[in-house]
């Protein structure tokens, strides 16, 4: 390795990792969206982990319309770029299953190496990243191929996953080892271990905090702290990270804390927080930048956000355990 970063914190469960740079957010962000992708979804996928199934809800009324038997624990779930099939991290499986957007139907299952989490389609559609949580690596597997074109070995316990927007790096968290590895993709190989406690930004769990890294010099140039009114801090555990279109807002899972955070991207502040349903993990940003759908784990729940107003304007029942949000048609 040619170095590793200090850091003075300690991170948990889940380093979640997004990408924040002065670029649309379908480069900069790990929902799986691509330019090809149709620009107005009709439907959100919700994997719930614990029910082994994937809820599907219908945009324009806010309801459920259907849901799913897949494979054992779902967790990561993503659209391919071109927005034909969905994708969805069967982790007990040990692989990835390609689906059938409108009915569900099973069109294939990929190799993924061992408890596949969470996922990157690659910026040209052609690969997908893959966090393997069990054996310490990241997996590339060719799409069209479906079969694995490559592998690197990263920290302990990889969970989050994402690429640079101009593609030359792979980012990949470790919960046991507190860790982001920055992966070379023309070498596959791990350059550098930053430890934390592009501008990418990491949120580290058990920390709770979110970090701020440049990518140019691959260190951590700011790290954001969160305080949602009546929480106490140990609750606070940032999970998923979301960015509007327009880059200039990011979202922000809080875990335990039941809330999450509306934060403005060129200040890095905290705009306010939204209190939505018990411990939410990951979320997904419609197009235009409105709303957001937020799975809540622990209450089996949907949280629909009203951005600009910070509130919660409904609420979608899920199947049990709800993990990972994207949309499609």
């Amino acid at each position: 390795m040619e170095r590793r970063l200090k850091s003075r914190a300690l991170l948990g469960c889940a380093l979640s990792l997004a990408l924040s740079f002065s670029l649309p957010v379908r480069a900069a962000d790990d929902s799986g969206r691509g330019s090809s992708e149709p620009a107005v979804p009709t439907r959100a996928y919700v994997s719930n982990e614990r029910s082994s199934s994937v809820t599907v809800v219908d945009l324009a009324s806010n309801r459920v319309i259907a849901e799913w038997p897949v494979g054992q624990r779902p967790r990561g779930i993503a659209m391919t770029r071109d927005g034909k099939y969905l994708l969805i991290c069967v982790s007990l499986d040990n692989a990835v299953e390609v689906r059938d957007p409108h009915s569900g139907a099973l069109i294939r299952t990929l190799p993924s190496g061992a408890d596949p989490e969470q996922f990157f389609p690659s910026h040209d559609g052609r690969l997908l990243f893959v966090a393997n949580e069990d054996n310490a690596a990241a997996t590339a597997i060719d799409l069209a191929a479906g079969k694995v074109a490559w592998q690197v070995a990263v920290g302990e316990e990889p969970e989050g996953i994402a690429q640079s927007p101009d593609g030359k790096w792979l980012l990949v968290t470790s919960e046991e080892d507190n860790v982001v590895a920055w992966v070379d993709t023309a070498s596959h190989e791990v350059v550098e271990e930053m430890e934390t406690d592009a501008r990418v930004w990491v949120g580290a769990e058990m920390a709770g905090t979110v970090h701020i890294a440049d990518v140019a010099s691959r260190s951590i140039v700011k790290t954001l702290t969160f305080a949602p009114p009546g929480v106490p801090a140990y609750k606070v555990m940032p999970c998923g990270i979301r960015f509007t279109p327009d880059g200039k807002t990011a979202l922000v899972a809080l875990g335990r804390a039941d809330a999450v955070a509306i934060v403005d991207v060129a200040s890095a502040t905290v705009r306010g927080y939204v209190a939505v349903g018990e411990r939410p993990w990951h979320l997904a940003i419609e197009p235009d930048g409105r709303r957001a759908l937020v799975a809540n784990g622990a209450s089996d729940t949907l949280s629909l956000v009203d951005i600009a107003a910070m509130k919660v304007i409904a609420t979608i029942p899920a199947g049990k355990g709800p993990w990972g949000v994207a949309l499609g048609n």
